[in-house]
């Protein structure tokens, strides 16, 4: 069998801090076998291969980023150029949490990049959490500035600017927006995605009269991500509140959506933070109550960003590429036209647009690979890595019989294809319909049984220490001081990634001080 002939594109980013980006590699991409109608062309230049999945997870998740055309590196060492495709699925974020914004009372608007160093600096803990992160600018126009100016690594300090200015009676509250905007935060260890000097997101602000309306909010934030990642990314988060190590600098609370990933290791996907009021007396943001008393805002901010997309390929894909949730994808299903003779190609090619035009009709996502550079089997293993959920085939014998075969992306092989699926419109709309919806269940419940697979209860430290040793995560009851955690945090390489909302009944002791505890915490190294 002959090697899949596809472009070497450029790697990107390797978390070494010798070097950030790797070379590609030439290796062998299998082709399966055809059917008849199809040309197998072998090509006997080696040609870069997807490291598989268990040889080397980070290499894996290198090479799916490169071939499946998402991202490429920068100029500027540390940054990435996001490209369509990669784009796309973060055009479908967008698209969701835009109407849930909405519908939950926000509206988007835009602050600067550019922040006065003062800004930050009011906050104490907020500079502190801040200031190794910061991008500084310090000449404009050829001249030193008289103050430096924060690259924005996030909005609160100049958002209570603004709000300070426009709430002064509580007529005025609640105030509640969002931004999408980029962030630049100067990390020394980068990954496409999940840690680059840039990145975009959405940032929501919002300011309240009561603390239990900022709490409220908090938690309405969080309850519309987990829902986004079942639901859109079919990714089973957990929800939870971090600790007080873990929290953002400057909140009271912050609670999470926590994600494992392929390789065990734990992403934070989502955070929403409860401000109290630390930032509106740091800024001063007041407002008149209904007896005329000055009063200080009560406030909140919450956040996805594009490493929601990184967890996307770390939790579904598997050693053939990319595998994309059928909600998210920007291309559901794939058309594969098949012929062998010249005389073949018309008919096919008439039979295949139909099928699109029926299918595009229907409000289903579809692209129809025309193009005669490639041969089929080529195709059909370039869009399972670019994890396109559907593919259909046709060829002159489905045009004769007015039928297709259909695959599916989450089962390999001959087991995920269907022979002799009708092309008449009743029958295929609703089995297309049919087979994505199942795809975006299989996939969500596969990452559920793979999540609850790898955690374990524990009741000891040591027995902590074990689960961790072994790249699983760590579920046991914690009462645990700071430095203890930070202990934890230095013995294992392990963090307490939340407080689950969904805690067990009864009582409990802590697996570190043995002191009676009320909540369990969970355990796992990170991104």
């Amino acid at each position: 069998m002959g090697a899949l002939r596809l472009p070497c594109l450029t790697s990107i980013f390797a978390v070494s801090s010798a070097s950030l980006f790797p070379r590609c590699r030439n290796n062998h991409l299998n082709v399966r076998k055809l059917s008849s109608t199809a040309k197998v062309e072998v090509a006997p230049v080696q040609e870069q291969a997807i490291t598989p999945h268990s040889q080397d997870f980070n290499a894996w998740y290198l090479d799916v980023i490169s071939m499946a055309e998402l991202a490429d590196y920068g100029p500027v060492r540390g940054t990435m150029v996001i490209r369509p495709y990669g784009y796309a699925i973060w055009e479908a974020i967008q698209d969701y949490l835009n109407i849930k914004f909405k519908e939950t009372g926000h509206s988007n608007m835009y602050f600067p990049q550019f922040i006065p160093y003062s800004f930050i600096e009011k906050e104490a803990s907020h500079v502190e959490g801040f200031s190794p992160e910061l991008a500084l600018v310090t000449v404009g126009g050829g001249k030193e500035l008289e103050e430096k100016l924060v690259v924005r690594p996030t909005s609160e300090t100049i958002v209570n600017h603004m709000f300070t200015q426009w709430i002064q009676s509580y007529r005025d509250l609640p105030l509640m927006i969002n931004q999408w905007a980029n962030v630049t935060r100067w990390e020394m260890r980068t990954k496409p995605f999940i840690r680059t000097l840039e990145f975009l997101w959405q940032e929501g602000h919002t300011a309240h009269a009561t603390s239990e309306e900022a709490e409220r909010e908090a938690m309405q934030m969080i309850d519309v991500y987990t829902k986004f990642a079942y639901e859109q990314a079919a990714i089973p988060v957990i929800p939870g509140r971090k600790s007080r190590v873990e929290t953002f600098a400057g909140a009271d609370r912050t609670y999470t959506i926590e994600a494992m990933m392929g390789d065990r290791k734990a992403l934070q996907a989502g955070t929403s933070h409860n401000l109290g009021q630390n930032f509106s007396r740091a800024f001063g943001t007041q407002f008149a109550d209904e007896n005329g008393q000055r009063q200080h805002v009560w406030q909140t901010s919450w956040a996805i960003s594009t490493r929601f997309v990184g967890g996307i390929i770390m939790t579904h894909g598997d050693d053939a590429g990319l595998m994309l949730p059928p909600r998210l994808a920007s291309i559901q299903v794939v058309i594969v036209p098949i012929w062998k003779k010249a005389n073949e190609k018309d008919e096919v090619l008439d039979a295949a647009l139909s099928v699109k035009d029926v299918l595009h009709t229907a409000g289903i996502k579809v692209k129809l690979d025309d193009s005669d550079q490639r041969t089929p089997g080529w195709k059909f293993n370039f869009w399972e890595m670019k994890g396109v959920p559907l593919r259909i085939e046709i060829g002159p014998h489905d045009v004769s019989s007015r039928s297709v075969v259909i695959s599916r992306r989450d089962i390999p092989g001959k087991p995920g294809k269907v022979f002799g699926i009708s092309m008449e419109d009743p029958v295929l709309v609703p089995y297309v319909k049919e087979k994505l919806n199942e795809i975006q269940s299989s996939l969500l419940d596969k990452a559920i049984a793979f999540r609850d697979s790898n955690i374990v209860d524990v009741s000891s430290y040591d027995e902590l220490k074990e689960v961790i040793s072994q790249a699983k995560w760590a579920r046991g009851p914690w009462v645990g001081s700071d430095e203890d955690e930070l202990k934890v945090k230095e013995e294992t390489g392990a963090t307490i990634r939340c407080f689950p909302f969904d805690q067990p009944q009864g009582p409990k002791t802590c697996l570190m001080t043995g002191s009676p505890a009320e909540e369990v915490a969970i355990f796992a190294k990170s991104y």
